[in-house]
């Protein structure tokens, strides 16, 4: 495989996207939140090695975490090195963690990844969505909804 040019790198932007997290799920709130990465995770994201599409948050000891993240392993690595799929510490304010936490003692519902991306400052960020699972009527409506929308736009030229 050849050398990734410096132009190749990401260094602001996103990274991977869930796109079945809208469908699956009705998002209610919407929050972005900083990781906890080692260095050679890091890396792997600037080359886009992720996939947040199962990743979901936990709570452990008052914290919230990302678990089922996967990351893939940075190939120039030395002697250190991460586990692939490994719970990452979510970065959020006291209050933020407070509400998240009070919001999943409810029955249904979940933290689901969104959007990984690295910010103005080169800094990697997760968007997490505060939603409820989807039933199979609500997702045929999501359908329905997504259709009209397109036969409109397409009517519009």
């Amino acid at each position: 495989m050849a050398k990734k040019t410096r132009k190749e790198y990401i260094s602001t932007g996103v990274v991977a996207q869930n796109r079945r997290a809208n469908f699956d799920y009705l998002i209610e709130e919407k929050f972005v939140a900083g990781l906890e990465l080692t260095g050679t995770e890091v890396k792997s994201l600037r080359l886009g090695h992720a996939n947040i599409n199962d990743a979901y948050g936990i709570e452990k000891n008052g914290e919230l975490y990302i678990s089922n993240m996967f990351i893939a392993e940075y190939e120039n690595k030395g002697y250190a090195s991460h586990l692939e799929k490994r719970d990452r510490k979510l970065l959020l304010k006291h209050k933020e963690i407070v509400d998240i936490i009070n919001s999943l003692a409810r029955k249904g519902a979940t933290l689901v990844a969104i959007r990984l991306f690295f910010n103005n400052k080169g800094l990697a960020k997760l968007e997490v969505g505060l939603g409820r699972g989807k039933k199979l009527y609500d997702k045929r409506e999501t359908i329905k909804n997504r259709d009209i929308d397109r036969k409109i736009r397409l009517a519009d030229f």
